[in-house]
């Protein structure tokens, strides 16, 4: 490492990847830093399950508005894969279990499943007329992402040049998103089906005069000007590889496990110092380019940081490893096709109006919307052959109104809360619980959380404790079952008897992240296995 760059980038994530690739082909020397001990920040895949040779994308999952001049540019050999279901939304009607399906590879499929849900060929065309104007919008915006910020007055100019393009101005730029669903249409499922782009992530409504949820509802649908999310074969992990490999090849510089300890910024020449590896290292550079929140670089910088209302994260996120996909209650369309695209559950127009009252009020609501995505059945190349052949998929659980502010307060409790009512909106639609298709151990050795306690447990007998390996991040309890005198079945059946020999003992935390638990049982006996990782509040 030199004591002097003419770039350094602080925060290798995909971002940070991209700035060091152009800027190194330009013949300047770039230093990156990362805090953590892996390049990629959010664009990572990760074994999350020590037991399962599984790599999950663990945080960002679809590829969207990575610009295809980007991936051209940089010459990165990166396959994005089309989903061949766009949405599943299952509904009842008349006591009978159906699904709206949107296909990406049959319009005559979506028609018929349309017309199955309102009894007439109207709303499917007018959510075409609707999404029409995102399409224009994109045309008009997406080219302008990689240029200079245009001026509001500007941009606006350019749609003033036909009828369709004014409409698409005033009813995603000018006026709360909730006019336009409201105006163009009708079904309550189908309202909610398009809100729920204007919702992830963000916690708001379609009417908020803020217009939040309009900036939220682009950034979903203007990628490429097509707004399609694809699947990164080998996960996002691949993507953040091939940016890896283009930042070195470019002569760009990297530190993982760097703790930035100061930030200079008042001279021409900016300077950084930090702990990498237990030793101190102080650079100079002639520009600095900041890869994390503002709120991080307020506190570096010594300013004071005053987050707006509508920075607040609204996601609660639960990554699972499955032995096998749920059996679905609607009859007409298979597990395969259904959790191949965003599978939706209690996302109703009004039902998230009503969701969103309640979370303002400062809980959960009774019914939680969130909506689940399975990457393997696009890409089953993030598994172990073993597994694929077993039948093992991934599924990842999203659920919204879940504001950081109720996590804040009492993480613990409301982690809880929260875990059993996404639960039980997914279940609701199975036939049989989504805990049953969980993985389970291999050669007697299970991993396994609970899904109805975030406590932290510690077993033990009457003489030993056997709790270790608490780290700042996650919690791993390991037990030998010859050792606990009553191994069993399930863990239901020895949740059970533990607490009949009152061998609990409970210990709280304010935030985690992950929490897993491990049980090594013996002589090849299996117990029910709940793999999952829980992120709340993020956004």
């Amino acid at each position: 490492m030199k004591s002097q760059y003419d770039v350094v980038i602080l925060g290798a994530g995909h971002n940070g990847l991209v700035a060091a690739s152009y800027l190194g082909r330009a013949g300047l020397s770039v230093l990156l830093l990362e805090k953590n001990d892996y390049i990629g920040g959010a664009t990572t895949s990760q074994k999350l399950f020590p037991d399962y040779d599984a790599r999950l994308s663990r945080y960002s999952y679809l590829v969207s508005l990575f610009p295809e001049k980007i991936i051209r540019d940089l010459g990165l050999n990166l396959e994005l894969r089309r989903r061949a279901t766009a949405s599943f939304t299952p509904y009842v009607t008349d006591g009978q279990h159906n699904g709206l399906l949107l296909s990406n590879a049959s319009e005559e499929t979506s028609q018929q499943s349309m017309f199955e849900l309102t009894g007439n060929h109207t709303e499917y065309e007018q959510m075409k007329k609707f999404y029409n104007l995102s399409r224009v919008f994109a045309e008009h915006l997406w080219d302008t992402m990689l240029e200079p910020l245009v001026a509001k007055e500007d941009f606006r100019s350019r749609f003033n040049i036909d009828d369709i393009s004014r409409e698409a101005w005033r009813s995603l730029a000018e006026e709360p998103l909730g006019r336009a669903i409201e105006r163009y249409l009708q079904n309550d499922l189908v309202r909610g089906l398009v809100l729920t782009d204007a919702k992830v992530g963000v916690l708001t409504y379609p009417h908020d005069p803020s217009l939040v949820q309009n900036r939220c509802f682009l950034y979903h649908l203007i990628g490429n000007k097509t707004g399609e999310w694809k699947v990164p074969v080998g996960g996002m992990g691949a993507v953040a590889q091939k940016l890896e490999e283009s930042a070195r090849k470019s002569g760009a510089e990297m530190l993982t496990n760097v703790d930035l300890r100061a930030l200079d910024l008042t001279g021409q020449q900016r300077s950084i110092e930090f702990d990498v590896d237990g030793k101190k290292g102080t650079v100079d550079t002639r520009f600095l380019l900041v890869n994390f929140g503002r709120n991080v670089l307020a506190k570096f910088a010594g300013k004071l940081y005053q987050p707006d209302a509508t920075d607040e994260g609204s996601v609660f996120k639960i990554n699972m490893l499955l032995r096998r996909l749920p059996k679905l209650k609607a009859k007409k369309c298979p597990a395969t096709k259904a959790f191949c695209g965003t599978f939706h559950s209690d996302e109703g127009y009004e039902q998230m109006n009503l969701s969103y009252d309640q979370a303002r009020q400062g809980r959960l609501p009774n019914k939680t919307p969130c909506e689940v995505y399975c990457h393997t059945l696009t890409d089953d190349s993030i598994l172990a052959p073993e597994l694929r052949e077993k039948g093992f998929h991934t599924m990842t659980l999203f659920g919204l109104d879940t504001p950081w502010r109720l996590f804040a307060r009492d993480n613990k409790t409301m982690r809880k809360l929260a875990e059993k009512k996404f639960l039980e909106s997914m279940n609701q639609w199975l036939e049989e619980p989504l805990e049953d298709c969980l993985a389970r151990t291999r050669s007697g050795c299970t991993t396994a959380t609970f899904s109805r306690t975030r406590r932290r447990f510690h077993l033990r007998r009457k003489k030993r404790r056997s709790a270790n390996g608490v780290s700042r991040r996650s919690l791993r309890i390991s037990f030998s079952a010859a050792q606990a005198r009553c191994a069993v079945a399930r863990s239901a059946a020895f949740r059970d008897t533990m607490r009949r020999r009152k061998c609990w003992k409970s210990s709280s935390r304010s935030i985690s992240l992950r929490t897993r638990i491990e049980v090594k049982g013996s002589r090849g006996r299996k117990s029910q296995a709940y793999d999952r990782n829980l992120e709340c509040g993020s956004h």
